[in-house]
C-alpha cells in the first residue's frame, strides 16, 4: 500500500508503518499521534 504522499507501507512492520504515517501527518498532530502510538505499544 502506498499513501497519496508516497509512504510505502506494504511489507513494513507495525512500528515502521506507524513512524511513516506520523511523518506525513500534519505537524499540528504529530506529537499527539506519537504519544498515542507509544501508549498502544507501536513505538
Amino acid at each position: 500500500m502506498v499513501t497519496e504522499h508516497g509512504a510505502e507501507l506494504q511489507g513494513q512492520s507495525i512500528r515502521e508503518r506507524t513512524k511513516r504515517l506520523i511523518a506525513i501527518a500534519h505537524p499540528k498532530f504529530r506529537d499527539e499521534l506519537t504519544a498515542s502510538a507509544r501508549e498502544f505499544g507501536y513505538l
